[in-house]
């Protein structure tokens, strides 16, 4: 059974306090929408659906040029920022359009994730279960949900005797018994496609804001009968990115995961705490990174290399054994066996040949 996906990049971020759309803000490398992206490889999207608003231009020039190509990315403009029904129903319409009229049918039962564009620690393997759960229970509708013990804010999840999901509650719509609840509510879902427009028609936006949220589409699709169904995930794994504060925790956390996983492939590193590697980054086996080392972008380094301390490396690729000591680099190549510094800069075009020893206060110009 194919799954697409509906990504909802649409908003400002005010809480930013940035001219930079909000989805675009980067963490260990890469923005934060292309994160949630890559969260869904595991499920093979025959379409991504990129809901995209204030500054759809730029959201969309920088996604569609760094997107990998499995995602299957396309974009679609909520003109109106009209709430996050509003801006799934634009990503729906714009997918079934693509998609040509087969799609859009009641009788559709392929399944499609509709998920925040500001969720960077998300997992694939998580997404996979997701779908996986969803359409083993045949569920209309299954919710990603997390429990917290202070889930202040958030909408609680209500579950019926049977442990199926009876709907959403905000916080402020909540009574105590309500709030006591702990599982709330991701914003991460997977639907029956055929079901999902016709739910999202009958939402309304009789609220405050006058906006129409997704929410309201579990009660609307459980109160005629369909199931809806939830999936516990880790907390720290689902939890939103909103203002600066956020992102540098966030990103924290991605920079550890990212440490973890290069550690126990072969790389040593004197303290992973003072090791900064952006997620695009490729490291060989037995290199030995001291502290102080940032390497970013597409940065590559050779089996058996000695990086640091104090060393930054952007879009440099580096050779098997070789030394790089107090240096920085940008856009260079360095060979095989080559020692670089101490103080050495590396500007763009740099290229060092295997065998090479550049000495102390290295420009590049010789």
């Amino acid at each position: 059974m194919s799954t697409t996906a509906i990504v909802l990049a649409a908003g400002h971020g005010t809480r930013m306090k940035s001219s930079r759309p909000k989805p675009l803000h980067v963490m260990c490398g890469r923005p934060m929408v292309l994160h949630v992206i890559h969260a869904l490889e595991a499920v093979d999207p025959a379409r991504t659906m990129v809901v995209v608003g204030h500054g759809a231009e730029r959201v969309t020039d920088e996604v569609r040029l760094a997107a990998p190509d499995w995602a299957n990315v396309d974009f679609a403009v909520q003109q109106r920022q009209r709430g996050t029904g509003d801006a799934a129903m634009v990503g729906l319409g714009a997918l079934d359009e693509r998609d040509g009229s087969g799609h859009g049918d009641v009788d559709d039962e392929s399944t499609v994730i509709v998920m925040p564009g500001d969720t960077p620690l998300l997992r694939a393997e998580t997404i996979a279960r997701l779908v996986q759960e969803h359409e083993k229970a045949s569920n209309a509708v299954t919710l990603l949900t997390a429990e917290l013990d202070e889930p202040y804010g958030y909408g609680r999840v209500l579950r019926g005797k049977d442990g199926s999901v009876v709907r959403v509650v905000e916080e402020r719509d909540a009574s105590p018994a309500e709030r006591a609840i702990r599982e709330v509510n991701t914003s991460i879902y997977a639907f029956k496609r055929g079901l999902l427009g016709p739910a999202l028609r009958r939402i309304k936006n009789n609220n405050a804001q006058s906006e129409y949220y997704l929410t309201d589409v579990v009660e609307v699709l459980t109160s005629v009968g369909h199931r809806a169904g939830a999936m516990v995930a880790d907390a720290a794994e689902v939890t939103g990115v909103n203002d600066r504060w956020q992102l540098a925790l966030a990103e924290r956390e991605l920079r550890a995961r990212t440490n973890r996983s290069l550690l126990l492939a072969g790389v040593t590193m004197l303290d992973p705490r003072q090791t900064f590697i952006d997620v695009t980054v490729q490291i060989g086996r037995d290199v030995t990174l001291f502290p102080g080392v940032i390497l970013q972008g597409a940065t590559s380094i050779g089996d058996g290399c000695v990086i640091g301390p104090s060393a930054r490396l952007s879009n440099t690729q580096i050779g098997a054994n070789s030394r790089i000591e107090q240096t920085t680099a940008r856009d260079s190549v360095i060979g095989d066996d080559c020692e670089v510094g101490p103080y050495a800069f590396l500007p763009e075009g740099t290229k060092v040949e295997s065998g090479a020893s550049t000495g102390a206060f290295y420009d590049g110009s010789r």
